[in-house]
């Protein structure tokens, strides 16, 4: 009798404690495709890791880039042109960690730990019109200061491997329907630094107030950026009640100086300006500066000489007078601005400053 209610006792108290363990779950939950989140993985006394998978920054299979719980998808008003490249963006900060917000203009100022992940992707790929990622870059704040991570992705897509010397890789894909190719560039971590530094010090770029003040269409449904990093708790609850914002510089709707602004904001504002690559440059080309034509170099004499129609480095209403239009449309590694990040004409943005260009009359 006494063996009975030992061996009842014992079986109750297993029963309980897998009750205690085990997540109750529906039906539905039971069958979901999509894995239960395993944990980001950023040991600073380690990393860069080898792979970006050891990171687990996603859930599933990797190419999928489904984010694991902690990793928020986030996107800027305007992007950076990288000879056409879509992009997935990602930030994740440890637990209990928040950035902090200084002006609209400067970066966020982000905790220990945190790392920026960014995937570089084509649709339409020929031949077999595939969609395929070629790099992902990965920032990580250690305690003293940001380092870069370039992981390029073998080609079944299974996975993506730390290489920082920097290699290219021929690729050709429909933009559009229109067929294009170019031997796409990855870069190596000193190239990161040309870009990403300030008083060569390494930093990131877009993640500023003025960019984040737009919806993002979450899983859970749209929401401004920089609400959602307060309410995940990433972002401490300190903004102003009105933020001056960069636009969509492919938005016909906006005004067409917002546009232009927040197209040499992204593209051209982490060089021209202070402490930066192209500090000595004679234009400061930051959103937050841009309200002064002439930073924008409107009637302003170039530094450098490079053929005598080119006067001014924008020239009202002369766009064969411009030099910011002829580096924008030059592929020449000698002349074109960007210096790096792309290899083609961004036709678009090419497009954009000459409709402003064009529309200036004078030197205001």
């Amino acid at each position: 009798m006494k063996r009975t209610k030992f061996i009842q006792a014992v079986v109750l108290s297993i029963a309980t404690m897998v009750l205690l363990v085990t997540p109750s779950c529906s039906k539905d939950e039971l069958i979901s495709p999509v894995p239960m989140p395993s944990g980001v993985s950023v040991d600073l006394t380690a990393v860069p890791y080898a792979t970006l998978s050891e990171y687990r920054f996603f859930d599933g299979e990797l190419k999928d880039q489904y984010p694991a719980s902690g990793v928020i998808p986030y996107a800027p008003a305007s992007s950076l042109f990288t000879d056409y490249a879509l992009k997935k963006r990602f930030v994740w900060m440890p637990a209990g960690a928040k950035a902090t917000y200084f002006t609209d203009s400067e970066l966020l100022e982000f905790p220990v730990g945190t790392a920026l992940i960014k995937s570089f992707y084509y649709e339409n790929m020929l031949p077999d019109g595939a969609t395929r990622i070629l790099e992902t870059r990965v920032m990580i704040k250690k305690s003293g200061g940001w380092i870069f991570a370039e992981y390029v992705w073998n080609e079944d897509q299974s996975e993506a491997y730390l290489e920082m010397d920097g290699s290219y890789q021929q690729i050709a894909w429909l933009q559009n329907g229109v067929q294009k190719s170019t031997n796409y560039r990855i870069p190596s971590d000193v190239e990161c630094l040309i870009c990403h530094k300030s008083n060569s010090i390494p930093i990131p770029i877009g993640l500023k107030p003025q960019n984040l003040n737009v919806d993002y269409n979450y899983a859970d449904g749209s929401m401004n950026q920089l609400q959602k990093l307060i309410q995940v708790g990433y972002l401490e609850n300190s903004l102003p009640a009105t933020i001056i914002s960069t636009v969509d510089y492919s938005d016909p709707t906006q005004a067409l100086d917002l546009r232009i602004r927040s197209y040499l904001d992204i593209n051209c504002a982490h060089c021209h300006r202070l402490d930066s690559h192209c500090d000595y440059r004679p234009i400061r080309l930051a959103f937050s500066e841009t309200d002064d034509p002439e930073n924008m170099g409107l009637c302003v004499e170039p530094d450098e000489f490079i053929n005598t129609a080119l006067t001014n480095i924008i020239t009202p209403s002369n766009i064969n007078r411009s030099v910011m239009h002829f580096r924008l449309n030059s592929t020449d590694e000698n002349t074109r601005m960007p210096l790096l990040g792309r290899t083609l004409v961004h036709e678009e943005g090419v497009q954009l400053l000459e409709d402003w260009i064009n529309s200036k009359t004078d030197c205001n």
